[in-house]
């Protein structure tokens, strides 16, 4: 998105009634779901040349209100739009330019008499659309720069000769001069990207693009003055161009044997650990090929095998951990008063890195550990299962005293949600004078297509925070920060005390004068490049890729809005404050997830920690905070790519928050 701003201001027109929006249908739709090429390079149509313009003419119809069932699922936070365009208007589209790999075209709003009389009206699937026989002069695009610009790229193969393409299509946005708030431009700007490239309904050839863009200026979008629509060829091969999967395309592919892949899975379940034959159940794998691949980790010195043939992961300071039957007896001045909790063994190394004075304890447990017990088990073929081992980290950070603990294991299965509500009601139990929990981790962020300030991409950081704008509006509701969806019930949380995010507030609102984080961020990678393999700095900007479902299990490349603060194509780690969500079916479909954060106004969604936050509260404890680096735009586990550095970034907030409390007096 371009950062352009028009300094144009004109005396606002008497306020206009509340507009109504209806659906527009892009035409064209391929049943293999890909677009249709069949114009070669952007020749929409051939009575669309460039001495000719297209209008569509607004009715009386389109003044009829929206159903209440999609105004009611959508957030009620969104500003209402001012009006449907007054019937002395109509949308006209006027060619403004063609090269050999690219076309420019304005769609306006024009007033009838400022349109020529020699018209054409089309019928059949363009009914409604006219088209000037003289071109139309004079648009106030040519007059001043865009507001803002948003380009998408899709993947095209021509119906024709069968070559495949990727196609970059820039929208520039003009507003009414009476629209000069930059937020509310970005907000209606989003509005119509995200319709525009509705799955339902999402046009696969150039001319239900076109018309579709139109439509939705004729229904609704009042605010919107015009838009220049840029379509220009990137390449052109005889195979695809390298593009994903859509979420729900690839989420069932059972993943390959891999080193890596079994190294993160042991990793996960840390400190419980894992045994061959759970691996190869699980994945389809054949246990003997798992066997080689543990045996190669063991000799890259990885993983260590435990009892009751069980692997788990080696610790980078393996050698200082104490594995003990129960935790010993702590001094009251040595109890923390600060617990933090991750889920990822990458969280926890990020979180250790920033404690001072660290001392591990680990606990193994193994259920069913009678050797006759475990053959009888494998005689049933039922699945053999290990308890629920435990590790505590305890040191300082300034004045205050931490204990940080991984879960053993997440996700939205009963035995896994047990376990980390029982994890969590140890910890708590263990040590009694904790006082303020953090949830520290990776998540997926929630994207904004038109505003970097608003914008959750890799790297940041979102803290749980009550969406205070939508406070306002809906006073009546409960606030939260953290939201879980199960079917058709949700659950919400709010610390009955929010210190905690009062210091975050704080941090955020002195964000372009001090970034604490950045130091300790800097500190922590230099700590860990010399005690692990793993790599925890930032990983190229260019890998941070933002990708749209458009049904048909088929994606649609997104460009990144542009920071002020950008340089070279890297921005400055941004925190956000909003709520965070969870959700049992959200994982599984891209629709869903975005449609549930657009109820609830999240930034970003992660694994569930439903049951941890019940434990929490079933504790009586009144401070928690959830602090998540943007690892990917799903849940922060499709990818390991940015989890190492989103996990300590957030880290690095977190020992920010912390410095910025009260030294504790209950020890």
């Amino acid at each position: 998105m371009s950062g352009r701003r028009s300094q144009t201001q004109m005396a606002p027109p008497p306020p206009p009634p509340k507009p109504n929006k209806a659906q527009a249908n892009g035409n064209g739709a391929l049943p293999n779901g890909t677009a249709n090429n069949n114009s070669n390079n952007g020749n929409y149509n051939n009575s669309y040349n460039s001495n000719k313009s297209v209008a569509v003419t607004t009715t009386e119809g389109d003044r009829q209100q929206r159903n209440q069932s999609e105004s009611s699922s959508q957030n009620s936070n969104v500003t209402q739009r001012s009006q449907t365009p007054p019937r002395t208007e109509q949308v006209v589209m006027t060619p403004r330019g063609k090269t050999a790999n690219s076309t420019v075209i304005l769609i306006e709003r024009k007033l009838i008499d400022e349109i020529n009389d020699r018209v054409h009206v089309a019928g059949g699937d363009h009914t409604g659309i006219i088209i000037n026989k003289d071109t139309i002069a004079g648009q106030k695009s040519a007059s001043k720069a865009a507001a803002l610009s948003l380009e998408f790229r899709v993947f095209l193969v021509s119906a024709n000769t069968g070559k495949h393409s990727q196609e970059s299509r820039t929208l520039r946005f003009w507003f009414r001069d009476w629209l000069t708030n930059d937020e509310k431009q970005a907000h209606i700007a989003q509005d119509f990207f995200k319709e525009l490239v509705s799955p339902q309904d999402f046009p696969r050839d150039y001319v239900g693009f076109i018309k579709k863009i139109m439509k939705l200026l004729q229904h609704g979008y009042a605010e919107i003055q015009s838009i220049e629509i840029e379509l220009r060829i990137l390449e052109e091969t005889s195979a695809p161009p390298s593009r994903p999967l859509s979420l729900e395309e690839s989420q069932f592919e059972s993943p390959p044997l891999t080193q890596e892949k079994v190294l993160e899975l042991i990793e996960q379940a840390y400190p419980n650990p894992v045994s061959p034959e759970d691996l190869a159940k699980d994945y389809g794998w054949s246990e003997q090929d798992v066997l080689l691949v543990i045996q190669s980790l063991q000799d890259r010195g990885l993983i260590k095998l435990m009892e009751y043939n069980a692997y788990t992961r080696i610790h980078h300071e393996d050698k200082e951990i104490k594995v003990v039957k129960q935790m010993p007896t702590i001094a009251s001045n040595k109890q923390p008063t600060i617990a933090i909790i991750t889920a990822q063994y990458c969280e926890k190394l990020a979180v250790d890195a920033m404690l001072e004075n660290k001392e591990t304890f680990v606990r193994y447990t193994t259920v069913d550990s009678d050797p006759n017990l475990t053959n009888s088990l494998r005689k049933s073929k039922k699945k053999r299962r290990f308890g629920e081992s435990n590790v505590y980290t305890l040191g300082n950070i300034g004045a205050h005293r931490i204990v940080s603990t991984k879960l053993p294991s997440v996700g939205s299965t009963r035995e896994a949600m047990t376990a980390t509500g029982n994890t969590t009601t140890r910890l708590l139990g263990t040590f009694q004078k904790v006082d303020y929990v953090f949830i520290v981790g990776v998540a997926g962020g929630v994207p904004h297509y038109t505003d970097y300030k608003k914008h959750v991409r890799l790297g940041d950081v979102v803290i749980s925070y009550v969406d205070k704008q939508r406070a306002l509006i809906n006073s009546k509701e409960k606030p939260y920060v953290y939201v879980y969806k199960s079917g058709e019930d949700v659950k919400t949380y709010f610390p009955i005390n929010d210190s905690l995010q009062q210091i975050a507030e704080s941090l955020q609102a002195n964000m372009e004068l001090k970034r604490p984080w950045e130091t300790y961020l800097k500190d922590a990678q230099q700590t860990l490049a010399q005690k692990t393999e793993s790599d925890f700095g930032r990983p190229d900007a260019k890998t941070d890729k933002l990708f749209m479902n458009i049904g048909n299990n088929e994606v649609i490349e997104v460009a990144h809005p542009i920071a002020a603060d950008e340089i070279n194509g890297v921005t400055r780690l941004r925190l956000h404050l909003g709520p965070i969500g969870s959700g049992r079916d959200l994982v599984r479909s891209d629709d869903l997830r975005t449609q549930f954060a657009r109820k609830f106004g999240l930034l970003a969604t992660d694994v569930e920690m439903s049951s941890v936050l019940d434990s929490i509260i079933g504790n009586c404890r009144e401070s928690f905070i959830l602090v998540k680096g943007i690892s990917d735009y799903k849940d922060g586990m499709s990818t390991r790519k940015w989890q190492n550095y989103a996990s300590l970034s957030a880290a690095a907030v977190v020992k920010s928050v912390i410095c910025g409390m009260d030294a504790p007096t209950n020890v």
